[in-house]
């Protein structure tokens, strides 16, 4: 009834203190009547739903009309009075009492359904009126479509047009483990029942934006429950609750939180009556704690074949690719769930410099480096474990002065100098490069879509001091906005060719191996690649791009169609006349044990988007940096946090450059003048 079918056999009389819940039923955009009337705020006892409930000075506030005076917890019961946000409490505790009768919450819209002409019309709640905040992007969000389904009897998805439940009133003791299969929900009413536990598993329900566990026997809520970060109501009123847990600060879209009627710690009513819910919840987070850091994740070992094998071990390396998140993107309001000093630039920065020297890997491409640390912090820190850098920020520098410079972002690489050297490096510059192809510079779209977009690559041509074999490794990080696909396989398609040209020119131009400077000795000759599709080859970062994208058909399978979904409607030269292709055999490293759970972690998106890629014709992939410990994420709705500085995690694959003997360039003959050669 609760979903707007109406109950033919029933039709109760309207209680006068409903008013608030009604709304609260109804599609978006009711607000809360502030109008309704104070009650007198003495001591009561109450009788709700067959619970006998004692509101006394335990409860939030309980104060006398008199002169200034404190009560008995200490708290001066004029700041009380003239409180709105206690205020606030005792009106919504009051009306939480007047709905105790069972399923009062369905019953009260099933009749304003009925009394709505629009409700009519439109059949009552709109099943489509649930944005969830979770649609909400960060700065480099990919796509998201929340789905409200389940599945049917047949295993086949099916949507849900119903949303809200109301288990108010039942006398229920427990709740059933399939009521958490209903992840579609958005309001979930268990008020007025005998409840002295909330499961865990309540955090399923992540889009939930009102809990009503009001007037039961809760002594305490789990920490569970600061998982579901699209929560703007939690009604807890009534209940046993003496403390709340710090989790609970990261439900930062939480509007009102409920506690009236609740033996609270001082110190916590305090803050409820001077700063209200919102205030609370900040407290909460800011008292979030240093807690014991996720199990370490595991390794992966595909093939150690070679362990014992010198020249192959030579020919082993190591590639991390990590998103670091930008000072400047680690905001408040961005990652609202995550106290302000696990966001700070100074605790982040030392997480990420332990992680990367601790990886102890070989190459290393970063995204989201600003020019500043990477000069101030990151190239002397990583130069003191042996790495050189090779960075590039975004376009967008090209137009600022030196002190503006220092805060753009870009990507990266950094190699270690006892096992490469760096023979060439190549900035993409994706804008600019659009912009000086005669197929593309006259079509509108480049000047709209592509052309403001300042995204960039850099690549780097190394060789293997040890093996003389070669290296080509890109490292990109590609636009954010999923209302840009087009854009992002764009982007994707210039880089390919950019890589192309180069690998083509460096299979051509470096004949022998590099040496130091001083080196007076003769050079020795390096492997031989007759076309650059035959130089080993990385791409590593930020596609912004999941496995259902142009992106990863592009690069994973050679080509894409010139009317691909990602570029219908739009012109862009070659791209959407011809299509796109290269020459390089790509995979995925990850894909090769079906691709991590996820590489970004937030509540508006848990999924794919950064990947290592590598050509399969040169290079096998012989272990993997695993999964994060699931337990732990059982707790933790996003990050960066205070063990992952970062919304993304770092990936690590080791790679082993295949044998290519033939490749080998034998040294010319000895040349022995004009004297006859030796008999056989």
């Amino acid at each position: 009834m609760l979903n707007s079918q109406v109950h033919r056999g029933y039709m109760p009389q309207q209680p006068q203190n409903v008013k608030f819940f009604q709304q609260l039923a109804q599609p978006q955009g009711h607000q809360v009547d502030q109008t309704m009337n104070h009650v007198q705020n003495n001591a009561v006892n109450n009788t709700v739903g067959g619970h006998s409930h004692s509101y006394s000075s335990g409860g939030l506030g309980n104060p006398s009309y008199a002169s200034p005076q404190h009560n008995s917890n200490g708290i001066a019961t004029t700041l009380q009075n003239n409180s709105p946000h206690w205020q606030e409490q005792q009106t919504l505790v009051t009306t939480s009492r007047g709905s105790s009768s069972p399923h009062h919450h369905a019953r009260q819209a099933a009749l304003s359904n009925k009394n709505s002409s629009q409700a009519q019309v439109t059949g009552g709640i709109n099943p489509g009126a649930f944005l969830p905040l979770s649609a909400q992007h960060r700065k480099d969000g990919p796509p998201v479509e929340e789905k409200e389904v389940r599945k049917n009897d047949t295993g086949e998805l099916e949507r849900q047009d119903w949303k809200s439940l109301d288990l108010g009133g039942q006398g229920l003791r427990a709740l059933s483990k399939s009521l958490f299969q209903y992840t579609f929900l958005d309001k979930l009413y268990i008020n007025h029942n005998k409840l002295t536990v909330l499961p865990p598993a309540i955090s399923r329900l992540k889009l939930l934006q009102l809990l009503d566990a009001s007037g039961n026997q809760l002594t305490e809520v789990p920490p569970e429950l600061g998982m579901l970060t699209n929560l703007k109501n939690l009604y807890l009123f009534d209940n046993q609750l003496t403390t709340l847990p710090n989790e609970l600060g990261s439900l930062y879209h939480l509007e009102v939180l409920g506690v009236e009627g609740n033996p609270l710690q001082s110190e916590l009513k305090e803050v409820m009556i001077k700063d209200g819910s919102r205030g609370v919840i900040l407290s909460l987070r800011e008292s979030m704690q240093l807690a014991f850091p996720p199990v370490d994740r595991d390794w992966i070992i595909l093939d150690d074949s070679s362990k014992n094998d010198a020249k192959s071990e030579a020919d082993k390396f190591q590639v991390l690719c990590y998103n670091i998140l930008c000072d400047k993107y680690a905001t408040q309001n961005m990652y609202g769930y995550s106290p302000s000093w696990a966001l700070a630039w100074d605790y982040r920065r030392d997480l990420i410099r332990n992680q990367l020297i601790q990886s102890k890997a070989d190459i290393i491409c970063l995204q989201e480096v600003d020019m500043e640390n990477f000069n101030e912090y990151f190239m002397p820190e990583l130069a003191r474990e042996e790495y050189k850098g090779a960075f590039y920020p975004k376009s967008r520098a090209k137009t600022m002065n030196e002190t503006e410079k220092k805060s753009v972002d870009g990507c990266a690489t950094f190699f270690k100098s006892t096992k490469f050297s760096l023979l060439e490096k190549q900035i993409v510059d994706f804008s600019s490069a659009a912009l000086n192809r005669e197929d593309m510079k006259k079509t509108a779209d480049i000047y709209n879509r592509v052309m403001p977009k300042d995204n960039i690559a850099v690549i780097t041509f190394l060789e293997n001091k040890i093996t003389g074999s070669r290296l080509i490794v890109a490292n990109v990080h590609i636009y954010w906005d999923p209302q840009y696909r087009d854009v992002k396989l764009v982007q994707v398609g210039i880089l390919m060719e950019d890589i192309t040209k180069y690998a083509d020119h460096w299979a051509k131009s470096f004949p022998n191996r590099a040496r130091s400077p001083g080196d007076t000795s003769p050079p020795q000759p390096a492997v031989n690649y007759s076309s650059g599709s035959q130089i080993p080859l990385l791409i590593c970062g930020d596609f912004n791009s999941i496995a259902d994208s142009g992106v990863y058909e592009l690069l994973s399978r050679g080509s894409v169609a010139n009317d691909h979904d990602d570029l219908l409607g739009k012109t862009y030269g070659n791209f959407t006349r011809d299509g796109m292709s290269h020459p390089f055999p790509l995979k995925s490293s990850y894909s090769n044990i079906g691709e991590l759970d996820f590489t970004n972690y937030t509540p508006g998106f848990t999924g794919v988007i950064d990947y290592i890629w590598y050509t399969t014709s040169s290079l096998n992939v012989t272990g993997l940096m695993g999964n994060v410990d699931k337990e732990y994420l059982a707790r933790v709705p996003g990050f960066p946090n205070m063990h992952f500085p970062s919304d993304h995690i770092l990936l690590q694959t080791e790679f082993q450059v295949k044998p290519r003997k033939e490749l080998i360039a034998k040294p010319p003959p000895p040349d022995f003048g004009n004297s006859l050669p030796r008999k056989p």
